[in-house]
């Protein structure tokens, strides 16, 4: 395994809530860095994994953006506030196959499987008051954008979706001209920002992955949904891979983890949240 000498990377405060179980850091039986779009299934995989697993009882887990996860990784460790979290995961999802590689060209992982899919809708409010139709309409003037940042898995699916709809002239507009305009914001760290701009006003729409809308609607948000369509919602190519760290410290567990997302029951509660299971 190459040693990485990186600075650590800092988790924003306002992130908190992606950080679970942290007075288990040090004595925890299993840790797990989950991409962060599957923050709405947790509670209740967890569940279901002490019901399969009663021995692994203390559990921490951060449903941070994998990229921000990679980095800890790398780094051995990040920032959150002034707390130091030196802890390494035994098992690490992300939505890129080029974060898994890059781990498995570095020695930290030996391999790692598609365990899960998804796909991107365009979220909007209740009554699409922009008048938002197709992914092009992105590209107006007057329509406000929330847009995922580069440590998010998402905004590479987004790219092609923007690229497959309106050519390179698109990309452009969105991403560099709309940005400059103040039209297009970026998330600061996490797409979940998405659906508290369009509940405060400040967004006209935001791509996100199917899961997020179905997750918002089902805690009372008045939004809505804009399919893209099936040859731009990118749902033949959104891949979940899953590995365990060479240095798990709890390499039993892991392995436990590895299984049991393969189990029925586990897709299954996938997807009840929207997702598209791999395993059927």
């Amino acid at each position: 395994m190459s040693k990485e000498y990186t600075p650590l990377p800092e988790i924003p405060l306002s992130r908190g809530d992606d950080l679970h179980g942290l007075e288990y850091m040090d004595s925890a039986d299993l840790i797990l860095f989950m991409a962060g779009n599957q923050f709405m299934v947790m509670d209740e995989l967890l569940t279901l994994l002490h019901q399969e697993y009663p021995e692994i009882k203390k559990i921490f887990y951060e449903t941070l953006p994998p990229g921000l996860e990679l980095k800890q990784i790398l780094a051995g460790g990040a920032k959150f506030g002034e707390k130091e979290i030196r802890t390494i995961p035994d098992v690490y999802t992300a939505v890129t196959e080029d974060a898994m590689k890059g781990l498995l060209h570095r020695g930290y992982i030996n391999d790692y499987f598609v365990y899960l899919h998804n796909r991107i809708m365009l979220m909007v409010p209740e009554g699409n008051p922009a008048g938002i139709r197709t992914v092009l309409d992105l590209g107006r003037d007057d329509v406000r954008i929330s847009q995922p940042g580069e440590m998010e898995d998402i905004t590479r699916y987004i790219s092609d979706m923007y690229k497959s709809a309106g050519g390179d002239a698109l990309v452009k507009r969105i991403m560099d001209d709309k940005r400059a305009e103040g039209t297009t914001i970026l998330t600061i760290v996490h797409h979940r920002e998405t659906p508290l701009r369009i509940r405060k006003g400040t967004v006209d729409v935001g791509p996100v992955w199917a899961t997020e809308v179905k997750n918002a609607q089902s805690m009372g948000l008045r939004v809505e949904s804009i399919e893209p369509g099936e040859g731009l919602d990118q749902r033949g190519k959104v891949n979940y891979y899953i590995a365990r760290l060479k240095n798990a410290s709890h390499p039993e567990n892991a392995g436990k983890f590895l299984n049991f997302m393969k189990t029925p029951q586990a897709q299954e509660i996938y997807r009840r949240f929207g997702f598209v299971p791999h395993f059927v």
